[in-house]
């Protein structure tokens, strides 16, 4: 049996093949990403997964693309979970942007691929290899035009009082705002950006509003100026993108790009089908 799975910070999507490319079954978790979860969260989840604990012994493969895991430090940590979990299987760990790479570009196509969901990433694909400029340094620092990004900046206004006051009641109204509802969820729960990108969707459902218009296009504008204009060739090939916040926001990620002289290549809400279909044909 083998286990394709994309996980991001907030679920992460399985799917179980045999051996001939056929499907056995699909299940999710939570999120699984190693910067922001204890070895004992991660085994608990696995654990109390009925699929995962039931065909544990059966997995003989587990490809595993995460949030979390550009560093070699974080690759070998779930590596070493994951083996112990599914005992009889070899593990494979890569980040998240080889999924997205997978999910949405052909091999020997040139294309920049784009992770907008809870966090965000870009990656150069040649045809062949990954590339990367920027070094995540996670969700407190980057992921800008992220969920975690806009709930941020929604949290951040609603306190310091720059959010229209019909807005914020209605905000108000949506989401359980007590100071200390809000760092009980930051500072002492697991998974604080997947917390921070429930407030995304406010900004989404009311992105006609000046103020919620605003900051979707600053958000995805600073995401383009940080991350997609670092490459030279970027006005040149396809700009792909995989994750919730591309896909519900496609029409102003479009005039985003367009602005800046750049073009759509695909967008894939969830790339884990993208991502069997390409190991199917490996198979």
């Amino acid at each position: 049996m083998i286990l394709i799975v994309d996980s991001g910070a907030t679920k992460s999507d399985w799917i179980a093949l045999d051996n001939k490319g056929e499907e056995l079954f699909a299940t999710q978790t939570l999120g699984l990403n190693p910067e922001v979860l204890t070895k004992e969260v991660i085994e608990n989840r696995l654990a109390t997964n009925f699929e995962l604990f039931k065909n544990k012994e059966k997995v003989t493969r587990l490809h595993f693309y995460g949030a979390g895991c550009g560093t070699e430090r974080m690759r070998i940590f779930l590596k070493d979970i994951f083996t112990q979990f599914f005992q009889n299987a070899i593990a494979d760990v890569k980040e998240d942007a080889y999924a997205a790479i997978y999910a949405t570009t052909k091999i020997g196509e040139q294309a920049i691929v784009c992770i907008l969901g809870t966090g965000s990433n870009c990656s150069y694909y040649d045809g062949h290899q990954v590339f990367q400029k920027v070094t995540s340094l996670g969700y407190i620092i980057m992921d800008d035009g992220s969920g975690n990004f806009f709930g941020r900046k929604l949290l951040r206004d609603y306190y310091f009082h720059k959010m229209p006051q019909a807005l914020g009641l209605k905000f108000a109204k949506e989401y359980n705002l007590e100071a200390d509802i809000i760092k009980e969820n930051l500072y002492k729960q697991p998974n604080p950006n997947a917390y921070l990108a429930t407030f995304a969707r406010f900004i989404i459902e009311n992105k006609e509003h000046p103020y919620c218009k605003n900051i979707i296009y600053k958000g995805l504008q600073q995401f383009i100026n940080n991350n997609v204009l670092q490459y030279n060739s970027a006005t040149k090939i396809p700009i792909n993108f995989v994750g919730s916040i591309s896909y519900f926001l496609k029409d102003e990620l479009i005039e985003v790009l367009e602005k800046n002289n750049l073009f759509l290549g695909v967008i894939k809400r969830r790339p884990i089908e993208g991502l069997v279909d390409f190991y199917k044909k490996t198979i």
